[in-house]
């Protein structure tokens, strides 16, 4: 073989190699983007709330992340969600514990939230607050005193976190959960929504039915009202600790039709 016919070869080959890598790289663009799974917590809670969820979410090829709620306002930690949504490549699965049921109401409107999970959580419609939804139902024992310091700031006694918040966890889980749970600004619960998210969103609603933090039969009234996919879980306030497997089984189904 001559040197010019080592150089057509040398070029022919390079020639295919640039085209087979052009083929996969147009095949991996016309994959849908997995989707993302935004996670937030609520009151007294941080982002590892989601501690027993997340692996397992990871483990069925999921994008995960985690919100750190300031807790301070209703609109610093809507925009504190937008941030983590904005970031996002794909479609988005918002879900919310608790008094983040609130935050992603209205952080839901985002065009890249394609569904919503409540997690035992508030859901608020258009221009309610969270402590409208509260004011026809007993109030709950875990709320019964909270304490609340100078600047207005609601925390749990580490006793009412074990008996209240998260009595279906180990004694060490709700210890932890005690010393790093986020204060709350009690004026956030009377915040009042723009839109409701719900309202146009598939959503999804687990009912946790031994709650002592939010009356159950809110949450099942609740999600009534937005026409969710509900499951109910005999479990605690702290349901994504206590019960992973389910809570992240309900987040999935939610992840499938959003793809």
């Amino acid at each position: 073989m001559t040197a010019i016919q080592h150089i057509r070869t040398a070029l022919l080959g390079a020639a295919l190699l640039l085209g087979a890598a052009a083929g996969l790289l147009a095949a991996a663009a016309a994959q849908p983007a997995q989707p993302t799974v935004v996670l937030v917590h609520g009151a007294f809670a941080d982002g590892s709330s989601w501690a027993e969820v997340i692996p397992l979410l990871q483990a069925e090829g999921l994008n995960v992340v985690a919100v750190q709620n300031p807790l301070t306002s209703l609109s610093d930690d809507v925009a504190a969600t937008r941030r983590a949504i904005a970031t996002q490549a794909g479609p988005v699965v918002l879900v919310g514990h608790s008094w983040a049921g609130t935050v992603i109401t209205e952080a839901g409107n985002d065009d890249r939230v394609k569904a919503l999970v409540y997690v035992a959580a508030f859901s608020p419609g258009d221009g309610q607050a969270t402590s409208d939804l509260t004011k026809n139902y007993p109030t709950p024992p875990g709320l019964a005193h909270p304490q609340v310091d100078a600047a207005g700031f609601l925390t749990l006694s580490a006793a009412d976190i074990a008996t209240y918040f998260a009595p279906d966890v180990p004694k060490e889980v709700s210890n932890l959960i005690a010393v790093t749970q986020g204060p709350v600004r009690a004026a956030n619960f009377d915040e009042k929504m723009t839109t409701a998210a719900w309202k146009s969103k598939p959503s999804w609603a687990i009912v946790t039915e031994d709650d002592q933090m939010i009356a159950p039969k809110l949450l099942a009234d609740s999600a009534k009202a937005m026409n969710a996919h509900v499951t109910p879980i005999k479990a605690s306030h702290v349901v994504m600790l206590s019960h992973p497997k389910e809570v992240a089984a309900v987040i999935l189904e939610a992840a499938q039709s959003a793809k």
